[in-house]
């Protein structure tokens, strides 16, 4: 059972599909953990964002590795190195839309994701998973919410880390980054034609879940009847 999830910042991905891999018993992979681990080591060497040869060849050959944590939680280490909260940073938030548009690095990471879901049982998350990386996912969710929601979610996020941003600020953020995310040209953010659509804007992380579970109920009821 492959599971993608996708949509834009701020529209639970990554909570709904941690709770979704606990609740199946399924491997959670966070492909924006990816990107976002290849921003950071970029902005640390001083990698030029620009530099489609340079991120590809950073992409292509960095020791990385997703763990899940005792707790269930996602960690992200390079070598040895946890960067878990180092790839949250806001730097990295900022920039990571304009690194994940370069080919060479989508490329890089594909093969990578792809290579965790041939294996089988796995929830993937991130914004091209149910069109590129696994288009013939059993089930396929798109998570949105209003900006307005989003941004509230993610200033809160940044409160726990003893960052004060505006909502506002964070709203332009987002819809700078949703514009970045949908109008590359390689793997945009978009819904599949056959993806599942949650508003998450007003609904509890529990009732999110249920009704994802409840498509995977289907999903599964189908082929037992061999449909």
């Amino acid at each position: 059972m492959i599971i993608a999830i996708d949509g834009p910042a701020g529209s639970g991905k990554s909570t709904i599909a941690q709770a979704v891999a606990a609740r199946l018993h399924l491997t959670y992979v966070d492909t924006g953990a990816m990107y976002r681990a290849v921003t950071l080591i970029a902005l640390e060497k001083g990698i030029p964002l620009e530099d489609d040869d340079a991120l590809g060849s950073l992409a292509l050959d960095l020791d990385l590795h997703l763990r899940v944590a005792a707790d269930g939680t996602s960690m992200v280490l390079i070598g040895d190195r946890e960067i878990t909260h180092d790839i949250r940073q806001q730097v990295v938030s900022r920039k990571v839309s304009f690194v994940a548009a370069h080919k060479k690095v989508r490329n890089a990471l594909t093969v990578r994701q792809r290579r965790v879901a041939d294996l089988g049982e796995a929830v993937l998350e991130g914004r091209d998973i149910g069109t590129v990386v696994c288009p013939g996912a059993d089930v396929k969710i798109y998570l949105t919410a209003s900006v307005e929601v989003r941004a509230l979610r993610r200033k809160r996020q940044l409160e726990e880390q003893g960052i004060c941003i505006s909502a506002k600020t964070l709203e332009r953020e987002l819809l700078l980054r949703d514009s970045h995310d949908s109008g590359r040209a390689v793997a945009p953010l978009k819904k599949a034609r056959d993806a599942v659509e949650i508003d998450t804007s007003h609904l509890r992380i529990d009732e999110v879940v249920e009704s994802i579970v409840s498509v995977v109920d289907d999903v599964r009821a189908k082929k037992a009847e061999g449909c």
